[in-house]
């Protein structure tokens, strides 16, 4: 009976715990299991990823090879200049269009942390405006976008920012994407990227 319970155990721990370890997106040397997608620069140096304007001016992604569904998302970010950027879920991408959600990352006052639905509704949740200052502008920030059906939450430097249920993004999975946004002058550095799927 010892050995039966033993055994149950096992199972239940073999199927639990890889779902539970968190994956590292970013290998620290290259852009493996990442595709670019528009002009715009993305590369590492010295095992951080960072994305910046190129001649161009116009948007740019680079986005997972795989989809994701439910998940814990846990990556640092630091703007270096107009940190106008994101981290889209859900998403699809055909040349530099993108539909999904995205998780802002901007400039402090421009709502780092809400929820954008692009091509779609727009802007379907802010934080409130006492949280705006959480974003520590030219530093390293903690981030976090967990996805659970059609519920989103994110947390910036610790502090929950938002929360959303959304059916429309509970119906399907896509890619992750990181965004450099159009006009220019946007240089942001990203490392510590993990996921853990739900």
């Amino acid at each position: 009976m010892k050995f039966i319970t033993t055994f149950a155990a096992l199972i239940v721990f073999c199927s639990v715990s890889p779902a539970q370890s968190p994956i590292a997106l970013l290998n620290g040397h290259d852009l493996t299991g990442w595709k670019i997608y528009g002009t715009e620069k993305w590369y590492m140096d010295n095992g951080e990823l960072v994305c910046e304007s190129g001649p161009d001016k116009q948007y740019g992604y680079l986005a997972t090879e795989k989809e994701y569904r439910d998940f814990e998302l846990t990556l640092q970010f630091k703007q270096e200049s107009n940190g106008n950027s994101g981290v889209f879920f859900h998403c699809s991408i055909e040349g530099t269009k993108v539909t999904g959600w995205q998780a802002e990352v901007a400039p402090l006052n421009h709502h780092t942390g809400g929820i954008y639905e692009s091509y779609g509704r727009g802007w379907l949740i802010q934080p409130s405006q006492d949280k705006e200052k959480v974003l520590k502008e030219g530093k390293w920030n903690d981030m976090k976008v967990l996805v659970q059906g059609g519920k989103v939450s994110t947390w910036l430097n610790d502090v929950e920012m938002v929360t959303l249920d959304d059916a429309q993004i509970g119906s399907h999975g896509g890619k992750i994407a990181l965004q450099i946004h159009d006009s220019g002058g946007v240089k942001v550095s990203w490392r510590k990227i993990y996921l853990i799927e739900r």
